[in-house]
Order: C-alpha cells, then structure tokens, then sequence
C-alpha cells in the first residue's frame, strides 16, 4: 500500500549487509579530502571501527609532531598555555589578512579576487561550523551533565529553536550574497567546487569523520573545537570583513563570539566541558584534548598559510587565469584539435595545461585572439565566446571577468614584434594555482572508509541486548542491519488493515494543514479526561509497575529524534523544530529539568533504582518485562535514519507529543499525588507537549512544511504517498497486536534479511 517497508530495506544493498562496506561513499576522483567530506555530512553515515579509527590516529599523531617549533607563549604545554597560543596565533594571522586588504595596490577588481577566494578558502570550515558537536550525545548518555554542556554548546551554534540560524547558515548567506553559493547546500556538494583547493577540505574532513565515532575521539573533537573557538573568526575572513562589513553577520560567523541572549562566551563554555572530561576520565581525557587542540593548531597554521599565499599570488592575473585555463582544461582539449597555436593543436596545449598552464598562457598572450592590455579589442573575449561564437556560454561571466583581468594586466606589445612565432620561447609563467603534487594526507583514512568494518559485527541476539547496543550513535554492519529491518518489520504491523480501521488522522491532508484537527484532538482528549473522572484511579502497586515499565521507554525520552541532532538537519526548514523538541527533552542542558533524571527521581521514591541506561545491567534486568523493550528499540532504530523514514518519524513525533496532553497526564498526575509520588514528571510534559506553543505543535507544523513542499500527484514521493507513510509512523507508536499485525512485521523482516 505504501512505500515504507521497500525504503526499509532497500537502504543497504546486499553487498553492504555482508561485508560492511559504507554505503554511499563517492568516488576518489576528487581527492580523498573531498571523498572524506562528503561521506560524513551523511546524517545517516555509518563508518567503520578498526583500520578506520587506526588511520584516524595516525593522521592525528603525524600532524602533531614535528610541527611549529616552541616558542615563550608555549610555555608547559598545559592546555591554558595552548590556547595562549592560539590565541595569539589567531590575532597575529589576522594581521597578516588585513595587511592584503589595505595594500590598496594590484590591478582594478583585486579586492574582489581576494574576498571571493578567502570565502570559497573557508568555506568547507565555515559551512558546518560545530557540525564535529553533533553526535556527542546518545540515548546512553542523554543524561551525564558533562554532554548537557556540550549539547547547550552546540545548540547555540545551530541557533535551536529557528530555521537556517546555525553558524552555518550564516555563511551560506554570505556565499549567496556574493554569488558564490551554487554548489553550497547541501554541504556535501560543496566537494564538487573546483574552485575551492583540496587542502581547504582536510581538516573539517577529518573532523566530520571524527563526529561519526564518537566513542572513539570525544577528548580529541573537544581539543579541537575549543581550538578553533580560541582562534575565533577564521584569519581570511577578516579580510572579508574589512571589505564587506555590512555583507555578513559577523558576530554568528565567529565561533567563538557569544550569540545573541547567551551567558558565558563559547570559549567559556567549551573549556568547562573539557574540564568535567578531564575531570570525569583523567589523565587519557586530557591527553585526548591536548592531542586534538595541537592537531587542529597545526592544521590551521598549514590550511591559513597555503590560503595566503594563495592570495598573494593572486595579485597577479595572471594567477587567476592560470587556474581558469588548468579547470577548464579537461574539458577543452575533447576539441579544438583543427585549430593551431604556433603549429600544434589548442587541443594539445590544454592537455599540457592541466599539469602546467604557464605555456599556454604564454602563447595565448602572444597569439592573435588576445590584444594585450586591451580586453575590449580581444576577441577572445568577444566573437569567440558571442551568441554565434564557437565558445558560446563556455565561460561564465565570473570567468570572462578573469579573462579580462588577465589580458588588461598584459604589457602592449611592441609594434615591431610579430604576432606569432614558429617556435614559442619558453617564460617564467605564473606560479601555479596549487601544489598538485603534494602528498595525500587523507588518502589511507578514505581507504579505511572505502574498505568498511573488518566483520560485520555481533547480531542482536533479542530485544534486550538489542536495546543495549543500540544506546550508542556507531554501530556495526550487522546492528544496522538489524535495526533496519527492525523498523521495516515494525512499519509493517503498523500499516497492517490501516484502511479497515478507524484512526485519528484524517485520510487526506489539506491546505488547512493540522492546527485544527490537533485542537479538535485536545478537546477530545480533555472530554475524555472529564468523562473518566468517576472511574476508580488505578492501585498503588499498579502505578509502580507502570512507572517501572515504562522506564526502558522514558529513560531514552526523546531518542526517535536523535538524528535531527545532525547539523544540517538541526536548522532545517522541517528538521529545526524537532531538534529543539529533543532538546528540550534533555533539560536544554540543564540537569534539574533533564526528563531521564526527573524520571528517575520518581522511581527513587518508588524504591527502584536502576543501573545505569546504558549498561548491559539495565537491558537485563530482570523487572522488566520482553515487551517493556519492544516500543523502546524501535525509537532507537528509527531515530538513526532521520532521513530514509523522514515521514514515518514526523507521524510517530506528533503520536507521540501528543498522545498524553489534556488527558492521560491529567489523569496520571492524580495517581501519582495520590500516593504521594512527586507529578513533575507529568507536568512539564502536560506544558512543553501543548498544542499552541509546545511541542505538539511543532510536530504538526513540521508535518504540514513537509507536505507542503510536495506535489499533489499520485506515485512515491509525492504528496499522498508521503501522507501515507506519514499515518503509518503515526499509528507506529501504538500498532495492532493481533496475528495479521505480527504476521506482517515477521514478512517484512525476513524480505530484510533476503536482501
């Protein structure tokens, strides 16, 4: 009926379920750096222990030793010393930027030479600023106050709560008013701009990477993050900045700037998480940190000082037309093998020119298609590239503006000299555009990647050591595939004799959106609640063994929305409310409004204590019955896919936002005070949950921005097939139980497993 279940399980080919390679991972024609990149802005990336995180490590060790000689401000190597340094580093090579913007020298356009390479420079960094934040918490840990800090610390960089107000996003804004954004979002197509060095993608690449184990290098994101706070605003945009003061938001742009309504600095903030790290693991902890904040320094020291160069070269034209040439080089020499510079094929010369342009240009100077210093009487700027030109459209206005530059920055040529030679005299030739021949860094780390896990892994052998497994964002081949079908199997029941049963979702969605069937829905949730007020409340012993089966449930509050932490999830159009619903479910980092920890203050009064959530303790207890488990897993399951069942999990969120407000958290507050158990728990929910302002209207508002933007056809990913899916994630949070249902759920499941 609908196309769940074939997303489910068609997600991981069969290739990939059996020897865990990663799925997705682009080719390597574009640099390993780039490949890195692209693979983890993947919000459902999945990358490899072992070799991996071996690579990882030696990438991390290699660029912190042997590195900037010590000075004074290095002092003990103490972590406050590094951050000295990287603060005086920071100040002193945005200078050395300003020094570039104030010449007032070069020819007519420099200025915009610079900023737009020091803005497409930094904009790899600069586009995902935070992103490496993003998988630091998890359902095992959504209550430890040391990542509350770091996910209050990260909220503030997606700007939670609004649409496009990460960091991010303000830079985006910054490519787009300078016309540079064509290949900007989303940011894994950033990678396809030829314009941006390979060496501008190293090191966010492998700080991404880093994000998606985050078991694996926590201390290490950390030292890094608080490093580039240090820093501040990237040293290359404070030339940008010097130029186009009013073009950008400069204040969000700095890391390390305090955003609007914010306490402490991010700096602040940043250094007492690493301090609770330190505190809470050690010596190792600290080690961590310090080896990520060096590696990061290095690494900035390396990318700022290739850009600069890069800038100052390009005080010449001739710089710019150089990488014009090598660009479009590959394309060109297909062609023009009739037409002859100087007795040999232009195809011929643009094949040279990918390695080395500076021949090319040199003969294109002295040829008759270029008037030097006169770009207005150069018909390679004129008929060749016209409307009835053999170049027509080949080069774009940005190009032919270098073009210009280039031929207007050539000295005349003498009267007497000829236009052309038989045979052309070798010259220095601008500089080239890029070291290609320097080492790979990343090349061993895109081919642990490209290798994938060493083993699939273990297999969920049940639901308990399923639910276990799963309190963590990594995982194995073989638990993604588990959870996969999992969710397949799950959908499946859910959409099980959907058309032959009465539910609260309409058949159709209209213009009207939700807000009015969800009002309609609070009345009748609160008609109910008067309607039930004679029924006997039920015994205390029943409202313990409630509160306690439910805890496998609510100690994870929040964990079917974990993918929306993602960066460009977090301040999307649909995705920027469901992040601030996950987390406000954690206590916007605060642990006295925590939800798991509120929790498990009531069930201390109940005299239950648990282990810890995510312990092979908790899943094995013994209190919990196998069914206590089975709605908790699929949260876990579904929330690592926040894109393959977009739908399904807008349906569950608003099911489940809404589910208890007006009625059944009414009504459990009066058991609960009833035997003199505290009703916080159930209060905040009755309030954050509500259907004006709360969180049951941001699902049904994230559910109509959805379906809005999709046309009223029929077929998959349209507006009817996606409404569908929509009530099946809806009716996912309470499915049928009968023999049909499960029937169904084992079918798909076993379709999973065939694959």
């Amino acid at each position: 009926m609908h196309s769940q279940q074939a997303a489910a399980t068609a997600t991981l080919s069969a290739a990939e379920r059996q020897a865990g390679g990663p799925h997705g991972l682009p080719g390597d024609g574009g640099g390993s750096a780039r490949t890195v990149y692209a693979y983890a802005t993947d919000p459902e990336a999945s990358l490899p222990e072992g070799r991996f995180v071996e690579e990882v490590r030696t990438v991390l060790r290699r660029r912190t030793s042997g590195t900037a000689p010590a000075t004074a401000s290095d002092g003990d190597g103490s972590l406050d010393a590094l951050v000295r340094q990287a603060v005086d580093w920071g100040t002193a090579e945005r200078e050395r930027y300003l020094t570039l913007a104030g010449a007032g020298e070069g020819p007519e356009g420099h200025r915009e030479v610079l900023v737009r390479r020091a803005v497409l420079g930094c904009a790899p960094l600069a586009l995902l600023s935070g992103a490496w934040l993003q998988w630091l918490s998890a359902p095992g840990n959504a209550d430890d106050p040391l990542v509350l800090r770091i996910l209050a610390l990260y909220a503030s960089d997606v700007g939670a709560g609004h649409p496009a107000a990460s960091r991010g996003s303000a830079y985006l804004e910054l490519l787009r008013r300078l016309r540079l954004a064509e290949n900007a979002a989303p940011a894994a197509r950033l990678t396809g701009d030829q314009r941006i060095p390979d060496g501008a993608f190293r090191l966010p690449a492998l700080l991404l990477a880093m994000s998606r184990r985050p078991d694996d290098f926590r201390g290490e994101i950390l030292g890094a993050d608080l490093c580039l706070r240090a820093v501040g605003l990237l040293p290359a945009l404070e030339l940008v900045q010097e130029v186009l003061p009013t073009e950008a938001d400069w204040a969000t742009l700095d890391p390390g700037g305090r955003r609007e309504g914010e306490g402490p600095s991010p700096v602040e903030r940043c250094r007492a998480a690493v301090d609770a790290l330190v505190e809470q693991e050690g010596e190792r902890g600290a080690d961590a940190v310090r080896s990520g904040f060096r590696w990061m320094l290095a690494g900035l020291r390396d990318w700022s000082g290739a850009l600069h160069a890069e800038l100052v070269a390009a005080g010449d034209p001739a710089f710019d037309m150089a990488e014009l040439m090598r660009l479009r080089a590959r394309e060109g020499a297909v062609y023009h093998h009739q037409f002859l510079l100087e007795g040999k094929p232009l195809a011929r010369w643009l094949a040279e020119c990918r390695t080395d342009p500076g021949p090319l240009l040199d003969v294109l100077a002295r040829s008759k298609l270029v008037k030097p210093g006169r770009s207005g009487a150069s018909s390679l700027v004129r008929g060749l590239v016209g409307e009835r030109g053999p170049m027509f459209r080949v080069f774009s206005p940005e190009d032919l503006t270098v073009i210009r530059r280039w031929i207007d920055s050539l000295p005349a040529r003498p009267a007497e000299a000829p236009e052309s030679r038989a045979e052309p005299e070798p010259g220095p030739g601008p500089k080239k555009p890029s070291p290609g021949a320097t080492r790979d860094h990343l090349a061993a780390v895109a081919g642990a990647l490209r290798a994938g896990a060493r083993s699939p892994g273990r297999t969920p052998s049940g639901l308990r050591e399923a639910y276990h497994l799963l309190m963590n964002r990594t995982d194995t081949p073989a638990l993604r595939s588990w959870a996969m079908d999992y969710v397949a199997g799950w959908l499946a029941r859910s959409g099980h004799g959907m058309d032959r049963t009465a539910m609260p979702l309409p058949e159709r969605w209209g213009h009207e959106g939700l807000r009015p069937w969800l009002q309609a829905q609070h009345d009748q949730h609160g008609a109910e609640f008067e309607e039930n007020a004679a029924v006997p409340l039920p015994s205390k012993e029943a409202v313990v063994d409630d509160t306690v089966q439910t805890a496998p449930l609510t100690l994870i509050d929040g964990s079917w929305l974990q993918g929306f932490t993602d960066y460009e999830q977090a301040s999307s159009a649909i995705g920027h409310s469901l992040f601030e619903t996950y987390w406000d479910e954690l206590g916007n980092g605060e642990p006295h409004l925590n939800h798991p920890l509120i929790y498990r203050d009531v069930l201390k009064e109940m005299g239950v204590e648990l282990p810890p959530t995510a312990s092979a303790a908790f899943a094995q207890w013994p209190g919990f019955r196998e069914e206590s488990l089975e709605l908790p897993v699929y949260w876990l399951c579904v929330g690592r896919f926040p894109q393959t069942f977009l739908p399904e999990v807008l349906g569950l969120n608003l099911a489940m936002e809404l589910s208890g407000v007006g009625g059944t958290y009414r009504r459990a507050r009066l058991a609960l005070k009833a035997y003199g158990f505290s009703t916080r728990f159930v209060d905040i929910h009755n309030t954050i949950d509500n259907v004006a302002t709360g969180h049951s209207a941001w699902a049904a508002d994230a559910v109509d921005t959805l379906l809005a933007s999709l046309p009223d056809a029929p077929g998959p990913g349209a507006r009817a097939d996606m409404w569908g899916r929509v009530r099946v994630g809806y009716r996912s949070l309470n499915p049928p139980r009968t023999v049909g249902a499960r029937l169904a759920a084992r079918r798909a499941r076993f379709t999973g497993r065939r694959r």
